[in-house]
């Protein structure tokens, strides 16, 4: 069971594999349409201008392409964060300003300080992810839009909303609009973690018409396949069913938070992904707990070791239904608490339901 790769469980539904799996030989026997065309396709059902938008072969691709045509020399960024952004910038021998998000301020992004990083070190492009990951930390959209006029005069800030869609703390979150009328903005935004299907491969981005024409421009033309561009034109007819599935599994959030919330000593991120962050507690190490959890329950998590910024004390786990992280919750009490289940009971598992 994967507690490790996030994605949407409610999403696609069984209709849109069914769907799939008839048209399997049409889909993958004839081209994709060219870029342009799904581009124009994905635009119609946002409501976005098509030239405002880019789209890749996910989200990483847009990424390369971002840091070869436009960051110059240094690139500012929190960690912990998505490693692309970080990693990304320093092969093609950019400076990279990691500023630290602390533990003792339960990873909040502080704008203010921030920006005087940016300003003490020189950087001349910043990105924030928004969600944040590993912690799923939530910058609200009105403190984006100042850091944004704060940044006016950088290069190029980016704002990494690919897990925006599964934020649910205010009613419109996401400054895509806002990105395509500034000067120096852009917008990324996944279309596979939000939808379940990280294996087609795509996502977007949203800048003014110049930025966006320049990564546009710089992609090949058929740079998205027949499965992505299914999808895209699928969108529009599933739209209720991808709306209702964002409501499910923002109930399964607030429940495992609290159900995690009971254990003794670990501490739970507040989260606005689809994951949540917790701290193991003193003297356990995420390397044992993690491989226990595969050998003894077949539940796979992500240990955050290799994550700049976080220790292997953390682990990161997807938002799963509630049936499922039964399982999580008592491979973690063995283990934590070194007890069988005759001994102690589950923690947490009391908590069934939690109000939207």
């Amino acid at each position: 069971m994967d507690f490790c790769i996030p994605c949407n469980p409610y999403f696609p539904t069984p209709e849109i594999f069914e769907h799939l799996g008839r048209n399997l030989e049409t889909i993958l026997k004839f081209y994709p349409s060219d870029a342009g065309t799904i581009t124009e396709e994905l635009c119609s059902t946002l409501g976005l201008h098509p030239k405002t938008v880019a789209m890749g072969n996910g989200s990483t691709e847009l990424i390369t392409w971002i840091d070869h045509l436009l960051v110059r020399e240094s690139l500012a960024v929190p960690i912990p964060t998505f490693g692309r952004w970080t990693d990304q910038p320093l092969e093609t021998g950019k400076r990279v300003d990691m500023y630290p998000l602390l533990e003792s301020r339960n990873f909040t992004l502080d704008v203010h300080d921030y920006v005087s990083f940016i300003r003490t070190r020189g950087s001349r492009v910043a990105v924030i992810c928004n969600p944040n990951n590993p912690d799923g930390g939530y910058l609200p959209k009105h403190e984006v839009l100042h850091l944004l006029d704060q940044l006016i005069d950088l290069d190029l800030v980016i704002v990494d909303e690919s897990f925006g869609d599964f934020v649910d703390a205010e009613p419109y979150p996401g400054v895509a609009l806002e990105a395509a009328v500034r000067p120096n903005v852009i917008v990324l935004r996944s279309l596979g973690k939000n939808f379940g299907l990280h294996g087609i491969r795509f996502g977007y981005m949203v800048a003014n018409p110049a930025l966006a024409g320049r990564v546009r421009d710089a992609l090949p033309k058929w740079n998205l396949n027949s499965f992505a561009e299914v999808v895209v034109f699928m969108m529009r007819q599933f739209m209720p069913e991808y709306q209702d599935s964002l409501r499910r599994l923002g109930n399964d959030r607030r429940a495992m938070f609290q159900q995690l919330s009971t254990m003794p000593g670990l501490s739970v991120f507040a989260s606005q992904g689809n994951f949540l962050l917790v701290k193991l507690p003193p003297g356990h190490d995420g390397v044992p707990l993690r491989d226990h959890l595969l050998t003894e329950h077949g539940v796979y998590v992500r240990e955050c070791g290799n994550k700049l910024g976080t220790t292997s004390q953390f682990l990161r786990l997807v938002v799963r239904p509630q049936e499922d992280v039964r399982r999580l919750l008592i491979g973690m009490t063995q283990f934590l608490y070194s007890g069988s289940l005759h001994e102690i009971p589950v923690i947490g598992l009391h908590h069934r339901a939690v109000s939207a």
